[in-house]
């Protein structure tokens, strides 16, 4: 199982057994409105084979979490603070030759939006068979064999033509597969996939989860999954974590957040997902107001400007004291475990049939 920390307070050693540790990590943006906290304060740990779902709504944290990961932000602008663990490598505090030895080799990025990714002036097989080269020192031929052999994997029919054709060539799905062959070319221990299957229809979204779910089972690579969509998350990932502005506010194993989850963001999410066997005339139940500014985020719990159940927390405590994410399963709320419990039962779970 994934374990995550605190993410507020003093955070947890890193987990011996993992191989990505980020603890307390803090990202922040100069801009010229003010200084804009992405991410406040968040721990996790991934080993290796599992995959860690990461959840929330746009401007929640989720891709700015894991592009600091990969050190891909502008030192120029952007404050990083924090430790992030690779393999027993730290990268926050790395040169950029050295995130240059890890990028595409230890870990890799699926993006969400391939055809921004690919570069438009090379053959697909030529982006793929570049990694190889710089990381495993291949000559061109091998590089290009190896390119080929890749896209097979991802399933792209007559993989030695297709290799020579460039990317506004290959259909969305199909450049999507062709990013995941890049991605795990040089056989990657850690893959993050950015909301690969947004843009793609659904026959083609199952096609590439499952895809993914089979290279991770031949390859062994740790999965970071972010996406808004708790349908894909619950069919891919072991553990997930709930974000909401910047912060973590829930986290456990898959089967325990979607079935008995404590936060009233999650109660939200799952709220305002359709339901096949739902009666068609029935509205969705959406989350009232919207993400707050990062700029200025609201005091104690950040999402108490939208929360239905703040009432039932004793005196102010919502608006003047942040709740903190425990260890193990646990949620960043200052309802007691009993009062979760129960308002799941009675109200939420209803709903959701």
């Amino acid at each position: 199982m994934t374990t995550l920390t605190k993410d507020a307070g003093t955070p947890a050693p890193a987990d011996a057994g993992a191989f990505l540790s980020v603890r307390d990590l803090h990202v922040s943006f100069k801009t010229e409105d003010g200084v804009v906290r992405a991410v406040d304060g968040l721990s996790f740990d991934l080993a290796r084979g599992k995959t860690l779902g990461i959840v929330g709504e746009s401007g929640s944290g989720k891709s700015v979490t894991n592009l600091t990961i990969l050190g891909l932000h502008n030192p120029q602008f952007t404050t990083v603070e924090g430790e992030i663990l690779l393999d027993g490598q730290e990268l926050i505090t790395a040169r950029e030759s050295e995130l240059e030895k890890v990028r595409g080799n230890k870990a890799a990025m699926i993006f969400q939006d391939p055809l921004t990714a690919l570069s438009p002036y090379y053959t697909v097989g030529r982006q793929i068979a570049e990694p190889f080269m710089k990381h495993r020192g291949a000559s061109k031929r091998a590089a290009w064999d190896r390119a080929v052999e890749m896209l097979a994997k991802v399933g792209i029919p007559n993989p030695k033509e297709r290799a020579k054709d460039y990317p506004h060539q290959f259909s969305g799905g199909m450049r999507q597969r062709a990013m995941i062959a890049m991605a795990l070319v040089c056989d990657p221990d850690l893959l993050i996939a950015d909301e690969p299957t947004t843009a793609l229809d659904v026959t083609v979204q199952a096609q590439i989860l499952d895809l993914l779910k089979d290279l991770q089972q031949e390859f062994g690579s740790g999965i970071i999954f972010i996406t808004h969509d708790l349908g894909v998350i619950a069919d891919m990932a072991d553990d997930i974590m709930v974000m909401y502005a910047g912060s973590a506010v829930e986290r456990g194993t898959t089967d325990e957040v979607l079935r008995a989850p404590q936060h009233p963001y999650t109660w939200g999410l799952l709220n305002s997902m359709p339901r096949l066997d739902s009666d068609l005339a029935m509205p969705l139940t959406p989350i009232p107001g919207a993400p707050p500014s990062l700029l200025t985020p609201p005091s104690g719990c950040r999402f108490h400007p939208r929360c239905t159940f703040q009432d039932r927390v004793g005196g102010n405590r919502c608006v003047t004291e942040r709740p903190l994410l425990g260890p193990d399963r646990a949620s960043a709320c200052h309802l007691t475990a009993d009062q979760k419990h129960t308002i799941f039962i009675e109200e939420i779970k209803p709903r959701l049939g």
